[in-house]
């Protein structure tokens, strides 16, 4: 019988004329993508990549694969729960290969056991908290207190759920697996069979009577209790960078407890961008300032700083330019003492028409540079066409020849290839940033 496609090769992705080669290959890459470390914000994350790690166990494992094939997911029943097959690679190497370690360092599962069993659970639940941070918390460091609550083993029943010496029974829906297969309507006359957690145990693999649940903790063997708890925001860190709390998230009876994992989201700020270790601000001047130059505070920084500049003497300040002040950016994360640069783009605002009233409109014409002279030659037809003030907003909207009439205009000078028109000579530096900071 000719293998059908069903839904564990659509999982992996692979045909089902794919070589075990090619299976395994195209779990090393799913794995990689879909891990629940790569995707905090996924809250199916976990769910999928055991998916994915059992449709790997079937199909790597020729005996199980033709069963499969056969019969489909009620043909592998029996054998499709753990274990390295004869001629396969234990799904624990690949875990190891791939992430430095076997599966219960990063997801909590050891696939070992025998056929037909549950995974066995070698560590709880992470806990994954976005916070919102500002970059002035991100510059200076803060250290936040707050109160949380967690699930803790219930102390009455020591995390039994029952009372006394009660022992649950065995689930007669997924005669104690945790997990029933479903099967689902994936196209016209095609249909494909995946793992579910029993709806009746909750994916334990057994039940208590309720008269013999624990009165404390009802039966659920943990209880929840509020803790305390303390982060630190380090300076330097990054958007997305994650604080990790080792074991402090929710307690399961017989595992240890995982870990309680903060993602920082960076706020959008007022007059600061960010890029690895640099900032990007804009900063108005006088049309005085441009053309004279200028000593003053020229800004606040995110520590509360003035930040004091002279321009160069004779130096002309055109609409547009950019500065750099080095080491006025953001601190290098784990070496607060260097930092990166600061690019400050000037904006001159011109004078309004009261000052032009206040002062004599000739002897203004004798200090500034003369006028465009007529052109020459003159085109043979001339018309004259009346002066109206315009709106950028409306001319930006508009689309010339297929493209917005701005898409190549201004370049951008915070990290654009163009030349800058710097006060000072900028060195090609690059600061890496760590993914993950533990605590």
């Amino acid at each position: 019988m000719a293998p059908r496609e069903t839904e564990l090769y659509e999982l992996l992705g692979v045909p089902p004329s794919a070589t075990t080669d090619e299976i395994k290959k195209a779990y090393r890459k799913k794995a990689r993508e879909h891990h629940p470390d790569k995707n905090p914000d996924d809250p199916n994350a976990g769910e999928k990549f055991q998916e994915m790690a059992a449709a790997y166990e079937i199909l790597v494992d020729e005996d199980t694969r033709d069963m499969y094939d056969r019969y489909g997911m009620g043909g592998v029943s029996g054998k499709g729960g753990g274990g390295p097959g004869p001629g396969g690679m234990d799904p624990a190497d690949i875990f190891a290969e791939l992430f430095g370690g076997g599966p219960g360092m990063h997801f909590g599962f050891d696939f070992g056991g025998p056929p037909g069993s549950r995974p066995r659970r070698s560590k709880g639940e992470d806990s994954v908290i976005p916070y919102n941070v500002t970059l002035e918390d991100l510059y200076n460091g803060k250290s936040v207190k707050m109160n949380m609550e967690k699930e803790i083993v219930c102390s009455l029943c020591k995390g039994s759920g029952g009372k006394g010496s009660a022992k649950p029974k065995q689930c007669a829906k997924c005669e104690g697996k945790g997990w029933t297969f479903i099967q689902t309507q994936i196209g016209p006359n095609r249909y494909g069979t995946t793992r579910a957690s029993c709806s009746e145990c909750h994916g334990h693999g057994e039940k208590l009577r309720e008269k013999d649940r624990c009165k404390k903790c009802k039966g659920t063997k943990t209880v929840k209790e509020k803790t305390r708890q303390e982060i630190f925001i380090e300076r330097g860190m990054a958007d997305r960078q994650r604080i990790i709390l080792a074991g402090a998230g929710d307690e399961e009876p017989g595992v240890p407890p995982g870990d309680v994992v903060f993602v920082l989201k960076t706020q959008p700020h007022s007059s600061f961008e960010r890029s690895g270790n640099d900032l990007l601000t804009t900063v108005h001047i006088t049309l005085s300032e441009a053309l004279l130059g200028f000593s003053r505070i020229l800004l606040t920084h995110l520590d509360g700083r003035g930040v004091h500049v002279t321009s160069p003497k004779g130096k002309i300040i055109k609409p547009g330019d950019s500065i750099i002040l080095r080491n006025e950016g953001m601190p290098v994360y784990k070496n607060p003492g260097q930092k990166g640069h600061l690019y400050v783009i000037l904006e001159v605002d011109m004078p309004d028409e009261q000052w032009l009233k206040s002062i004599n409109p000739k002897a203004l014409e004798a200090l500034l540079p003369p006028k465009k002279t007529e052109m020459e030659p003159k085109p043979a037809v001339i018309d004259e066409v009346p002066f109206e003030e315009g709106d950028i907003v409306d001319v930006r909207e508009t689309p010339f020849a297929g493209s917005n009439f701005f898409d190549h205009g201004f370049d951008a000078q915070f990290g654009g290839d163009d030349e800058e028109d710097e006060w000072e000579d900028e060195d090609d530096d690059s600061h890496g940033e760590p993914e993950c900071r533990p605590q």
